[in-house]
């Protein structure tokens, strides 16, 4: 009998191991299906996958273009009013754009453009222009402005319309 009980031992214990190393497997299986899914689902695909060379040649690299300005050289000035009295405003302005020809096109209508970013500072509210939101909402409308001005020319627009001095008194 003792016989016995040695031989139902050894079985035992190769029983044991041998799950322990089905788990392990099933584990680091399920782990590398994990990865590969997640690449696979978020478009990036397989490493090692040549697939994706057509797709690449078709997307064109964005190059840097850099801007290039225009400063307005006389000041904007015209009263604004706040709470029934006239206050001043005075603006120097500098135009941004990576377009040159927009540049150009800028200074050549320049009295038309100070004649409306005149009328644009000039409608404004005092105690809005004191604000830097109020200050970049102006800055939103003699972009627009300017930009109007440029389309009613045939003239491609500018980007951005920067403050080099701004004084409200």
């Amino acid at each position: 009998m003792a016989e016995n009980n040695e031989s139902e031992a050894a079985p035992a214990k190769k029983g044991k191991l041998k799950l322990i190393i089905m788990l392990v497997v099933v584990v680091i299986l399920a782990i590398v299906l994990s990865v590969v899914g997640t690449l696979w689902f978020l478009g990036d695909g397989l490493p090692g996958m040549g697939g994706d060379e057509g797709e690449s040649e078709e997307v064109a690299e964005e190059t840097f273009i850099p801007s290039s300005y225009h400063q307005i050289d006389k000041a904007i000035v015209t009263t604004v009013q706040a709470e029934g009295r006239q206050r001043y405003a005075q603006v120097y302005l500098a135009l941004e754009s990576t377009d040159q020809q927009a540049l150009e096109a800028a200074k050549l209508h320049m009295p038309l453009i100070r004649s409306q970013l005149v009328t644009v500072l000039g409608s404004s509210d005092f105690n809005e222009l004191q604000t830097p939101e109020g200050r970049s909402g102006l800055a939103d409308r003699m972009l627009t402005t300017v930009n109007q001005v440029l389309e009613q020319e045939g003239e491609p627009a500018i980007k951005r319309v920067l403050f080099r001095n701004f004084v409200v008194q």
